[in-house]
């Protein structure tokens, strides 16, 4: 359990987490899953990263759990963790395939936001369920993914996306069942890296070069307005809440 990581063949690392009971990740789970996909985009052997998950679902955000029990310095590790492991992905010195099944909130959003491409299971949702923990951030990853009135609605409401919606819109590369899903984004990076290596590194940083957001910095002024949140007692009294009957 935690993150790992395999290469399944010639040119290819596979980055998978696997922190169960719904891949929520504490502190050190985004560490680790940023040190993971860094390390795999250094290695010369390796022309495309694939970012999977184990369970019923692909990333549910931050372990909120751990932000009650340990208060603002589980919070701003937090943070931190989520903005260096979003950067992960989106700095990769190679692409980023994101293989998406069950859920994709909060922090899965951020993840699959700066993928470079997305390959999803049918049963696959995407959204932001962060009013509803009292928190705020990624908005700037769901932007990547939806058009713009679409990410405000779904933002203010906490409803989610299907995978089929997504693909619509043009962000999910290939919707497929839940048991091709792995082969499915297996086949997209196989595809990536039979390019040249060198070349491959040179148009990811071409592409970032002309994002015409820069996804690291409007995302940490998102995350201020999550602190602010918390230091007025705001937060506590939304995230107090979660999973409670009726809240």
């Amino acid at each position: 359990m935690g993150v790992s990581t395999s290469i399944p063949e010639k040119g290819i690392a596979l980055v998978t987490i696997d922190v169960p009971p719904v891949n929520a990740l504490p502190v050190d789970g985004w560490f680790a899953l940023a040190g993971a996909v860094r390390s795999a985009g250094r290695d010369p052997r390796v022309r495309c990263v694939v970012l999977a998950a184990e369970g019923r679902g692909f990333n549910a955000g931050v372990d909120i759990k751990e932000i009650q029990a340990c208060g603002q310095e589980a919070l701003i590790g937090a943070n931190r963790g989520c903005a260096e492991a979003f950067a992960a992905v989106y700095e990769c010195e190679t692409p980023v395939v994101a293989a998406v099944q069950g859920f994709c909130l909060g922090g899965g959003i951020g993840l699959a936001g700066n993928a470079d491409a997305i390959v999803a299971s049918e049963d696959a949702r995407f959204g932001l369920p962060e009013l509803d923990r009292g928190a705020l951030g990624a908005a700037t990853h769901l932007a990547r993914l939806v058009p713009q009135h679409l990410m405000r609605a779904l933002y203010y409401t906490g409803r989610t996306a299907s995978a089929a919606e997504l693909h619509a819109h043009g962000s999910v590369w290939r919707v497929v069942p839940g048991g091709e899903l792995r082969a499915a984004a297996l086949e997209l990076a196989r595809e990536i890296a039979a390019k040249d290596g060198q070349l491959l590194r040179m148009a990811k940083s071409a592409i970032n070069g002309i994002d015409p957001v820069d996804v690291r910095r409007s995302y940490r002024f998102e995350q201020g307005f999550t602190f602010e949140a918390n230091l007025s007692g705001l937060a506590d009294r939304v995230r107090d809440t979660f999973g409670k009957e009726g809240a």
